[in-house]
């Protein structure tokens, strides 16, 4: 399917297309322990020395904890129609459990009386990678108990916010939370075990259904999950390589979605984990597959995969000679995203799908003089991934929603400040926030419902 628009292509999107951009907590409110907040992993994660590059921390990140009102403003200004954002949980629960922090819940509650006054519709992330400190040293998410812990600070939130915030989702992106918590230690926690990360990840799932039973109970609107997926394609067709994209596609694609959707996961997970994986109660399932309104998909690029016997437990994938790659090291490969979208539909049917995070890390030169950021490959890279999708919507997936990463350059978790998603620069120093050149190419997208990206690029 064509992903390039041009002038002849009616690009409009369905009426009441939700345009907006994500960001979450730990990566720009900074004042992580402000008012009362207990400390989180992430905050332990990057004060440990050779953790984080530069020693980089969130301390102070985009200062968004202070700041939130004119970041609303600076939203409404390039016309988002909605934000996503995540909570802090050790700001509304400082040990986890327990005794509430409403200075916390205050905080959230301002941020979202702004938003709808603002015409921004909330969607509100309740887990966005920054576990309570106090849970950690209780197990974390290798504890069966998290269920119950991650249910009584969602029920918190539904009890506050809810009618307010009328899309909730529980987890964002747990492949990553194990994959590089857990098995890699690139994250928070830092820890290295083949035989931690599926347990974590199955834990994760059973508190995904503990939310969402909680809110059935308290919440009048709609629920969701987040996950982290792309299409996995075969270095060659040799036996070999297609048996490796089974593996690397069931182990991130399907490992979520599976217990979720179907009740069950794939049965190439046991051939990935070996003796590593675990035996799994299937009484686990009632809990985990509980009814969803929506599914958040986040993407990014895709995995060329080549037969390893350490695939797909390791990072990285088959460079591709003639790609343009991100500062992250990603492929650009927009055409991926219309194949991930109809994959979804053809497995799981037509539930509702928002795309919950898309965007790219590119080298941004300084504000020049007059206030301009001129990040031309960052507008490429929207503009044909957004049309990616506009051609799913037209081969009949259920698309709702787009939310780019990032509104603002942020703290890219263990990379630090190096890497730039934001469609917003920041000045780290002194905190000004400058819309960058794709910020209001994105701006004309929203106010034209998609017809802009028909139009001749700014560059």
């Amino acid at each position: 399917m064509p992903t390039d628009a041009s002038p002849t292509r009616d690009l409009r999107f369905p009426e009441g297309f939700l345009w907006g951009a994500a960001t979450a907590a730990h990566q720009i409110e900074g004042s992580p322990m402000a008012d009362g907040a207990g400390p989180s992993i992430w905050t332990r994660f990057a004060h440990t020395p050779g953790m984080t590059l530069n020693g980089d921390t969130g301390d102070i990140a985009c200062d968004h904890y202070n700041r939130w009102k004119d970041d609303v403003a600076l939203m409404r200004e390039l016309g988002l129609k909605a934000y996503r954002f995540s909570v802090s949980w050790s700001r509304i629960h400082p040990e986890g459990i327990g005794r509430v922090n409403q200075a916390g819940v205050d905080f959230y509650s301002r941020l979202v009386d702004e938003l709808l006054a603002n015409d921004i519709e909330p969607l509100l992330t309740l887990f966005h990678w920054d576990l309570p400190a106090a849970l950690d040293d209780k197990g974390g998410w290798l504890n069966r108990d998290c269920a119950d812990w991650f249910a009584e600070y969602g029920t918190t939130l539904y009890r506050a916010l809810d009618g307010r915030v009328k899309k909730w989702v529980t987890l964002n992106e747990p492949w990553v939370i194990t994959d590089g918590g857990y098995l890699h230690g690139a994250l928070a926690p830092g820890h290295r075990s083949r035989y931690e990360a599926p347990i974590a990840s199955h834990n994760l799932m059973r508190a995904h259904g503990a939310a969402v039973q909680a809110y059935r109970a308290e919440g009048k609107h709609e629920i969701g999950l987040v996950v982290n997926i792309e299409p996995k394609h075969a270095a060659s067709d040799s036996a070999e390589d297609e048996a490796a994209v089974k593996r690397a596609h069931a182990y991130m694609n399907e490992q979520y979605l599976h217990p979720a959707l179907l009740g069950r996961y794939p049965p190439e997970l046991a051939e990935v984990f070996g003796d590593a994986w675990p035996e799994i109660d299937p009484v686990d399932f009632d809990l985990i597959r509980q009814p969803l309104d929506f599914v958040g998909i986040n993407y990014y690029t895709r995995s060329v995969t080549r037969a390893d016997a350490s695939y797909p437990l390791r990072a990285g994938g088959v460079r591709q000679p003639g790609a343009t790659y991100t500062e992250t090291g990603w492929e650009v490969f927009p055409m991926a995203l219309t194949e991930l979208l109809l994959w979804f539909k053809d497995t799981y049917g037509d539930l509702p799908l928002y795309i919950t995070e898309n965007g790219a890390a590119f080298f941004d030169p300084p504000v020049a003089e007059g206030g301009r950021v001129r990040d031309p490959l960052r507008i490429d890279y929207l503009r044909k991934h957004i049309t990616a999708v506009h051609d799913a919507i037209t081969a009949g997936v259920d698309v709702r929603g787009y939310m780019a990463w990032s509104l603002l350059d942020n703290l890219e978790w263990s990379l630090g400040y190096s890497k730039r998603f934001g469609i917003v620069h920041v000045d780290y120093g002194t905190q000004q926030r400058t819309p960058k050149d794709s910020a209001h190419w994105y701006s004309g997208v929203i106010a034209s419902n998609g017809r802009a990206l028909a139009d001749p690029l700014p560059y």
